[in-house]
Parts: C-alpha cells; sequence; structure tokens
C-alpha cells in the first residue's frame, strides 16, 4: 500500500485474507511424531513457519533435518527460528520453482513433511511422491475470510472511484468471488495479480486479469502504471 501511496494512487483497505491458528492441533502432532523420521521439512509460507515451528522445536529438531522454503521471506522466517541452511528458488517463489531445484530431484526413499495451512495445490506433494518421497502434511493454520459482504468495493465502485483490485493469493481470489462473484461490477474491475497461475484463475471466472512479471511490490507497482 505505501508504494501505490507514494506513486500517488489512493488505496481501499479491503483484505480478503486472515490467518487463524488451529484450535485442536492433535492431527498436527500425529502427523510430526516422531520428527525423527524425516528428512525434510519444507515450508509453504512464512505463516507455515510462524505456527509450525514453535511447535517443531518443542518435539525436538533432528539435526539432520534438512529445510525448503517456497521463498526468501519464508526462509527469513526460518532464520528467525535459527535455521540458517534453507533450500529456496532463486527466481519465481512457488511449488514448481522449488521442485525444479537440484536437490529435490532425486528423492527416493526420502520422507517429507511439508508444513502448510489447512488445504492447498496438491503440486509439490504429488511431484515429490511421483519422485520416490513419502510425504506427509503438517496442516498448523487456517485461512479465513475476514470481510462478510463487498459492499464496500460495490459503493467504490458505484462511486467511480475504484479502478483496480490487488490479489496475491489463490486464497484471497476464492473468497472475493465467493463475495461478489455474482456482482455486475466485477468483471469490469481489472484484477492486478502477483502470479500468472492467479490471473488465469481469475479469468477462468470470466474476470480482467493482469500479472506481474516477478514478486515483489515493485513489479506490481509497474503492473498497475501500465494498465492504469
Amino acid at each position: 500500500m505505501a508504494a501505490i501511496h507514494a506513486a500517488g494512487g489512493q488505496v481501499i483497505s479491503f483484505p480478503l485474507l486472515d490467518i487463524e491458528g488451529l484450535p485442536d492441533l492433535t492431527a498436527f502432532h500425529a502427523a510430526i511424531t516422531p520428527l525423527q523420521q524425516f528428512d525434510w521439512a519444507v515450508f509453504i509460507s512464512s505463516n507455515a513457519v510462524q505456527h509450525g515451528m514453535p511447535l517443531l522445536k518443542q518435539a525436538g529438531l533432528p539435526s539432520a533435518l534438512q529445510f525448503a522454503a517456497i521463498g526468501p521471506t519464508t526462509a527469513a522466517s526460518l532464520q528467525t527460528f535459527g535455521v540458517s541452511a534453507v533450500l529456496t528458488p532463486l527466481e519465481r517463489f512457488d511449488s514448481e520453482s522449488l521442485l525444479a531445484l537440484p536437490a529435490l530431484q532425486q528423492m527416493q526413499g526420502q520422507r517429507v513433511l511439508i508444513v502448510r495451512g489447512v488445504g492447498g495445490r496438491e503440486l509439490l506433494a504429488n511431484t515429490l511422491g511421483q519422485r520416490g518421497a513419502e510425504v506427509v502434511f503438517g496442516e498448523c493454520y487456517r485461512r479465513v475470510n475476514p470481510q462478510s459482504n463487498a459492499q464496500v468495493l460495490a459503493a467504490a465502485h458505484a462511486a467511480a472511484q475504484l479502478h483496480a483490485i490487488v490479489i496475491t493469493s489463490t486464497e484471497a481470489l476464492r473468497f472475493l468471488l465467493q463475495l461478489a462473484g455474482d456482482a455486475d461490477w466485477l468483471p469490469s474491475v481489472p484484477l492486478f495479480t502477483n502470479h500468472a497461475r492467479i490471473a488465469e484463475q481469475a479469468r477462468e471466472a470470466g474476470l480482467m486479469a493482469f500479472s506481474a512479471d516477478q514478486p515483489g511490490d515493485a513489479a506490481m507497482l509497474r503492473l498497475l502504471e501500465t494498465h492504469l
């Protein structure tokens, strides 16, 4: 939001995603026990680190456990827990880029713990499984929609003050569609996303969508400036 303000734009704060810890972690503890069985712990997001690492540390981190993260923000979160060696993609920060790294090609006999929220993409687990790994999910948080309706956006559109919507996750897109998928104004507002996959899902839902060519706020701002 700061970058948009600095460039002269106005921002309507309308968060579509909130993170909650799970009230019952029985399944998580069962999945990670014993922790010594795993060769890899893969973290899908910084939320996975914040909610999962305290539980893993309580269980006792094996010295031989290797860590991987979906991107540098997640890797930085791991560093706050004392984990310095983290396998991380160098460019696009998604499952595809992580799976392309040489260290994850030969996975026969490896046991992998994927720490994530409830649900999500299955590509990482399925591909590692095809490469011979045994994969276990450790789900330690959930994504919820903090909004009950989209009246704020509808009113802004009616006042000709809604020129773009920024969406940065598939879950946020799903929640937007739940709130306003049938609204006649939504297809006329361009969506700007941080990943081509999210933009494609928006187009499949009948929306106009653009995706940044790189991660980060600077790339998103360039995309907005190009199309607005």
